[in-house]
């Protein structure tokens, strides 16, 4: 196979989401599955609304927006997805319910299908095992938002072939966005050098070094950054960037990556940034408050 028609997506959330925004309006057709239709159905109007801004910021036409959306199509089971020449699995970065999907999605692939995790920090070739095409197995991580962000690191395991790279780098480059291509290390190298960043971030509020307000002023007009690393960190999810820290700690084996206890408190709370409300910001007003 040395084309890409059909796009499968396991995933509907705000990453899967994002990745069959961007194959449909590169031309792909797209299969978009998640557990539920609810889910299916709300990440589908999360990308029609998503390309009616383009359209109305004028980076899309109308005529492009219809054309995509007719792209996409709701998978309500991973039998449906049969049909895909490259599945990409956006499923929560956690190592046993990625498996889980494998155990299932393996079995009803065409066996020439290229299989894609989009985690950010998990084990290539330690997923691959989990699955019945390690050399068609291949990490394709894009970035949140995947609509606006131009990077996707492409990371092989030790078993992918050379031709499920070349595959996955020319899907990509169809989509307009500029690919880099890291070794297959725990957070490979956009993670590996954010989310130590954020941590510290975290380490210095929990210190009192600083507020939260004062942190991300500080990074924002020190730095230069567009957006301070607790909000950042918000945005992300304070799970996920959990998830990615204990990774780091646990496949590095060095104490600079220890999560931090007031990042492992906020996760215990529930506070998980944007998405639930509450996070080192407090999002349920009319403009976001600092929770410390």
């Amino acid at each position: 196979m040395s084309s890409i028609e059909t796009v499968g997506i396991v995933g509907a959330g705000q990453m899967g989401s994002g990745i069959a925004h961007v194959s449909a309006n590169a031309g792909y057709k797209v299969l978009l599955y998640d557990l539920s239709s609810d889910r299916i159905e709300k990440g589908i109007a999360t990308i029609n609304g998503n390309m009616a801004r383009q359209v109305s910021g004028g980076k899309l036409s109308e005529a492009d927006r219809q054309a995509s959306m007719a792209r996409i199509s709701a998978a309500p089971a991973l039998a449906d997805l049969a049909a895909a020449d490259l599945v990409i699995e956006a499923a929560t970065e956690d190592e046993s319910v990625k498996r889980k999907i494998y155990a299932q999605l393996c079995p009803v692939l065409n066996p020439e299908a290229v299989l894609a995790t989009n985690t950010s920090s998990i084990s290539i070739t330690r997923l691959a095992s989990a699955t019945d095409r390690a050399e068609r197995f291949i990490g394709i991580h894009f970035m949140n938002p995947v609509p606006i962000m131009k990077l996707v690191e492409l990371v092989r395991g030790i078993a992918t072939e050379a031709e499920t790279f070349e595959i996955a780098k020319d899907y990509v480059r169809n989509l307009g966005k500029v690919t880099t291509v890291s070794e297959d290390f725990p957070a490979f190298i956009v993670n590996r050098i954010l989310l130590p960043m954020i941590n510290e971030a975290i380490y210095t509020l929990y210190e009192g070094v600083g507020t939260v307000e004062a942190i991300d002023t500080a990074m924002k007009l020190g730095a230069n950054h567009p957006m301070g690393p607790l909000q950042l960190a918000d945005f992300i999810g304070l799970d996920t960037c959990l998830s990615i820290m204990q990774v780091l700690h646990e496949g590095l084996s060095d104490t600079k990556y220890r999560p931090c206890p007031l990042l492992v408190k906020y996760v215990e709370a529930g506070w998980l940034g944007r998405k639930s409300g509450r996070g080192f910001y407090d999002y349920r007003g009319e403009t976001p408050v600092p929770t410390r």
